[in-house]
């Protein structure tokens, strides 16, 4: 018992953790960066070009398109809780974040993965009632409504990540400080702990299996009675006209639950090298944020036209600045020399 006492009194708390990077090669790290770099600034004018279609567009203020006005906010914060530290490691060779940056990285990281999870199980609810009852649909999804369940989806996704990261930094850190991955999550940075983690794992496995769970239960219910729906319409144009209105979302819900368990649910296998493993984990935080506004604005057509609106106003904009300011610098002489 007093050796015991003497251990955990010789033991040195961790202030800071190292971020194992993608690469430690220069020949690497370089182009590593500028990719990661285009992927970044595509997914941020990729996102922030749908919510400003959908804000400056009025027929796309509607439930389906007020959700997706979410998902592209989320895609936007998802990245941005981890590429900005991995292209810094990347560019300046300093590998390490402080504990409370750590925290907070885990935190938003959680969260927002978490919002999506419930925030997409909220846009195939919203699918459901669309094409399965349509006619009571706009009683039922009004705007207070869509307030109330996407309210829900954030506040249960920060309060669930609260939870994990509270347990998760509440264990002791002794070890090594060297984080497996390139940014903080939750079982790389359980794997440095020398205390027990069986509650903060076990709180993993229930609060976020049920959760995880539920929300892929009312996902795939949702679509189970949406394709049931559409293959009970008679029309082959209904039909297509239907599956239109989903058809993006389900690529979207496939892509996200695909590489996210790609990623954390795999089967143990001594051949998993922790390099690809980390690059693995790209898919669903820095790749998938970058397609969905492209998947978006390729399968659908309301999108696509919202899109070249704003384009062509803003190029018909330049234009009338061009053509006023070109008008200006001639008449300005012409001004001068009737003065004279």
């Amino acid at each position: 018992m007093w050796r015991e006492e003497m251990d955990v009194s010789n033991q040195t708390a961790i202030t800071e953790f190292i971020l194992i990077g993608l690469s430690n090669l220069p020949e690497v790290r370089y182009p590593l960066f500028g990719a990661f770099a285009v992927i970044y600034q595509v997914t941020l004018v990729g996102n922030g070009a749908i919510l400003l279609a959908i804000g400056t567009e009025q027929k796309l203020h509607t439930p389906m398109y007020y959700f997706l006005a979410n998902l592209s906010l989320l895609d936007i914060f998802c990245p941005s809780a981890t590429v900005p530290k991995m292209l810094e490691n990347l560019l300046t060779e300093n590998q390490s974040i402080s504990f409370a940056g750590c925290a907070l990285q885990l935190y938003f990281l959680v969260a927002l993965v978490g919002t999506e999870v419930f925030l997409l199980a909220v846009m195939a609810y919203d699918r459901y009632m669309a094409i399965c009852f349509p006619l009571p649909y706009t009683l039922i999804m009004t705007k207070g409504r869509c307030i109330q369940l996407t309210v829900s989806t954030w506040a249960a996704g920060f309060l669930n990540s609260l939870l994990h990261t509270v347990f998760t930094f509440h264990l002791s850190f002794c070890k090594s400080n060297l984080v497996n991955q390139y940014y903080c999550d939750i079982p790389p940075v359980m794997a440095l702990s020398c205390s027990s983690t069986y509650v903060a794992e076990m709180l993993v496995l229930v609060v976020g299996g049920v959760l995880g769970i539920s929300a892929f239960l009312i996902t795939g219910i949702s679509y189970n009675y949406i394709i049931s729906a559409i293959l009970k319409i008679r029309s082959a144009e209904g039909k297509r006209k239907a599956f239109s209105t989903c058809a993006s979302h389900l690529l979207v819900v496939c892509l996200f639950y695909g590489t996210t368990i790609f990623t954390y649910i795999r089967p143990s296998s001594s051949h998993h090298s922790p390099a690809r493993d980390r690059l693995i984990s790209m898919l669903y935080g820095v790749v998938t944020p970058m397609l969905n506004p492209i998947i978006y604005s390729l399968r659908n057509k309301e999108v696509k036209g919202a899109l070249r609106k704003v384009l062509c106003r803003k190029i018909c904009l330049q234009q009338a600045r061009y053509y006023v300011n070109t008008t200006c610098s001639y008449q300005l002489p012409c001004v001068y020399s009737d003065s004279w």
